[in-house]
């Protein structure tokens, strides 16, 4: 039998850290579902302690994840290893991660303590985890730039205390794989209790080596690779789990290991995270780039058309892409399209058929013929219009021209209840989000960042606005998608509003919970 590697998704927390605004408890919520359809081994749904959305979000998450393992990090602090039990204790079983630094220029600069003090600080937190969990996992923070001797005492210490995972970051992303390779080859070699815990990496990529540094740290008898979808994180970024993941799966008969991850579910699970995240993936990424399975040469061409292993290593279905496209037109059926996206990897559960189809129409009447990328975006897009929303576009009509002042009218639906607003503006999406500022009835909700993507090719592509605001300060994303500019703008917002909404309930029923427990 093969040996395995767990995988550990951090998505929702190292990944989060780099994004642009913070992902409501409904998207995270959504991510780690897709992340268990993935076959991930452990989630690490957030920092609990960080913030009382952070909080609320793990705790959905442990709540609904089964077939994971549900992880709260926290410093080596006992009130952030006290909200990762208390957020976590809903789920049948869970593991507390807790790290401390180690490297001289951390402990130095940024702790300020004696390498004793910081060695007492990590037994101290493990302990104090186990009293949650035996599922406990310690950090070195920075251990790629600690020396060697205290590493290894760390390390031993941790495991002596309780520690059945021991995690060896390269936080700065500075070593190389040799390197790396090397520090994990001393500690098996010089801690004497090392085959009480599994040791972990946790590669980062500032030198493009993560996922080099992660696979050299396997081969050295590591079995836990920590990684995000598509290699989301702070600065340039983690080791990419899609990346590791298909090097251990394409490499098997080398490298004689494997992992739970079930391929096919790495492309769609890719595109959620970068919809939901608005982070666009790079067409030259491997695994999921659009290019990754792209053949331009001639020779490359007729290679692959005489044999498709000649330039391909991998197959496209291996990672749930269908590299053909099929065009459907508005005299398609539901039965096509159900269809399709089966034949796209979604499983009937993941859809409402009467939703997707009626979108499906609207969209084939305007572009004539709707392509695969379409389809997938409509799911999407759709999943999110059924759900119940306190605020609804009901209405929107917009006017400009070269000799006309840009105008706007807007009907939304606000808890129920219908109001219309117009308004001027520099152009027509500036005077839409006028008037729904007129229906607010206040200027709180202020934008930072506006962008428009095309999803598709050709004039008739559908236009995906992408909007970061800053409300009560904090930032929120938001997503719209439509033929028309003005109209996907006006969605994107609205969406935006929706989160608002949703964390003013969160902050409210904190603020009820705080009385209450003072009364």
């Amino acid at each position: 039998m093969l040996a395995k590697v767990k995988i550990f998704d951090t998505t929702l927390r190292d990944g989060e850290q780099a994004l642009p605004a913070s992902l409501s408890v409904k998207e995270k919520l959504k991510i780690a579902l897709a992340l268990e359809r993935l076959g991930v081994d452990i989630i690490e749904a957030g920092f609990p302690v960080s913030s009382p959305g952070d909080f609320e979000s793990v705790r959905a998450i442990a709540r609904e994840v089964k077939n994971a393992t549900v992880c709260g990090l926290s410093r080596a602090l006992a009130k952030d290893i006290d909200a990762c039990g208390e957020s976590l204790s809903v789920a049948e079983h869970f593991r507390i991660h807790t790290f401390i630094a180690t490297s001289d220029i951390h402990v130095n600069t940024k702790l300020r303590k004696s390498q004793d003090q910081v060695v007492e600080m990590a037994v101290r937190a493990v302990k104090h985890a186990c009293k949650y969990t035996d599922d406990v996992e310690f950090s070195c923070e920075d251990a790629g730039r600690t020396h060697i001797d205290y590493l290894c005492r760390m390390v031993e210490a941790a495991i002596h205390a309780g520690a059945t995972t021991v995690n060896i970051p390269d936080t700065v992303g500075y070593t190389t794989p040799t390197e790396f390779g090397g520090i994990i080859q001393n500690l098996f070699n010089r801690v004497p209790n090392i085959d009480k815990a599994v040791i972990s990496v946790h590669c980062h990529n500032d030198l493009g080596l993560a996922v080099a540094n992660s696979l050299a740290a396997v081969e050295q008898g590591a079995r836990q690779v920590e990684a995000t979808i598509n290699g989301l994180g702070e600065r340039a970024g983690n080791c990419s789990l899609e990346e590791i993941a298909m090097i251990l799966q394409t490499r098997e008969a080398r490298l004689g290991l494997q992992t739970n991850i079930k391929s096919q579910e790495i492309s769609r699970t890719s595109k959620l995270v970068s919809n939901l995240c608005n982070m666009p993936v790079q067409a030259n990424k491997a695994i999921v780039g659009a290019n990754a399975f792209s053949h331009s040469s001639g020779i490359h061409q007729d290679g692959v058309l005489k044999g498709q292993n000649t330039y391909e290593i991998m197959t496209p279905e291996s990672v749930g892409i269908n590299k053909n496209n099929l065009n459907l037109t508005s005299r398609s059926g539901r039965h096509v399209i159900k269809h399709r996206l089966m034949e796209l990897g979604y499983a009937e559960a993941d859809f409402d058929l009467e939703t997707v189809y009626a979108a499906f129409v609207k969209l084939a009447d305007k572009k004539g013929q709707v392509f695969d990328y379409d389809l997938e975006a409509l799911l999407f897009f759709s999943q999110q219009e059924q759900e119940e929303q306190y605020y609804q576009l009901k209405y929107l009509q917009a006017n400009s021209g070269k000799e006309i002042i840009p105008s706007a009218t807007v009907c939304m639906q606000v808890g129920g209840i219908d109001i219309t607003e117009s308004a001027v503006g520099n152009g027509p999406v500036d005077a839409a989000y006028n008037a729904i500022t007129k229906v607010l009835g206040h200027e709180n909700v202020d934008i930072v960042d506006f962008k428009l993507d095309s999803k598709g090719e050709g004039a008739n592509a559908l236009a995906q606005v992408s909007v970061v605001a800053e409300y009560n300060g904090r930032r929120f994303n938001g997503i719209g998608l439509a033929t028309d500019i003005v109209e996907s703008g006006v969605k994107a917002l609205i969406y935006v509003l929706n989160n608002t909404h949703l964390a003013d309930q969160i902050d409210q029923q904190k603020r009820q919970n705080v009385k209450i427990s003072g009364v």
